[in-house]
């Protein structure tokens, strides 16, 4: 069985932010990156991992714990969309997780609130590492986006090799005691799947495993969906996500019909 241990606290502030070896299962790097012709700013949180170690994609499992990015204290920042790379599925202790077993680059969509200037970002990243235990961290970044900047190959070629946009899929929706029952149907599973994750923007909501079955391109998965008050709830079809994932690619859908 994984077993969490206490946090640990990695702190990392410099512009730019550069890790130094620290003995710890990570370290964490903000790529500076470029500024794009629309004023929107290409970053990246590289994050390295010490051999045997692995972290967490967006919705890790059943095994693992999710990043958590807060931004708060930068200067001249208006957003941040964090890019995922395609994660990869791993088993251990009977418990299946969905992530990273290697040194990996979040791309950081950053729209800064005056393009014109440089952007100070001040990262807090809540993350788990895992080996035989698992380790919830905080790293404590920081970095001066400046407002050109230079193409950096480390952030640009996980942009390259994002997940494969997907149209929408249709689903069925049943009530149940405690929540719903979401069935969701693609025949664009071009792709060989291992996983599929279902999420929603609805807050809270806790999403299971899902039930998967896959003839050619035809794909069927089966999720419960419980939200905090146990009971059956509303959901927002444009915002259910669809992922699936298989060996070194994935296919991404957005909005249930």
């Amino acid at each position: 069985m994984l077993r969490i241990l206490a946090s640990s606290v990695l702190l990392a502030f410099a512009a730019p932010a550069l890790a130094q070896p620290t003995g710890l299962p990570v370290e964490g790097e903000l790529l500076p990156g470029w500024r794009e012709n629309d004023g929107r700013h290409m970053a990246g949180v590289e994050l390295r991992l010490a051999p045997g170690w692995k972290t967490y994609w967006r919705a890790p499992g059943a095994g693992g714990i999710p990043p958590r990015f807060n931004w708060s204290g930068s200067r001249n920042l208006s957003h941040v969309e964090v890019r995922y790379p395609i994660p990869k599925v791993m088993e251990q202790n009977g418990l299946r997780s969905i992530g990273y077993d290697h040194d990996v680059v979040f791309p950081l969509v950053v729209t800064a609130r005056n393009s014109s200037e440089p952007v100070r970002i001040r990262a807090e990243i809540e993350l788990g590492v895992c080996e035989e235990v698992c380790i919830p961290m905080t790293l404590q970044l920081a970095v001066d986006l400046p407002a050109g900047g230079a193409y950096d190959s480390a952030i640009g070629s996980v942009l390259d090799n994002q997940p494969r946009r997907g149209g929408n899929f249709d689903c069925e929706i049943t009530p149940i005691s405690d929540g719903l029952v979401l069935r969701a149907a693609t025949a664009d599973a071009t792709m060989q799947t291992e996983i599929v994750v279902i999420e929603t923007s609805t807050p809270g909501v806790w999403v299971s495993s899902s039930d998967t079955t896959q003839t050619g391109a035809r794909l069927v998965a089966e999720v419960e969906m419980v939200p905090p008050n146990a009971q059956p709830f509303a959901l927002a079809r444009d915002d259910v996500r669809m992922t699936l994932i298989g060996s070194g690619e994935a296919i991404e859908m957005k909005g249930c019909r």
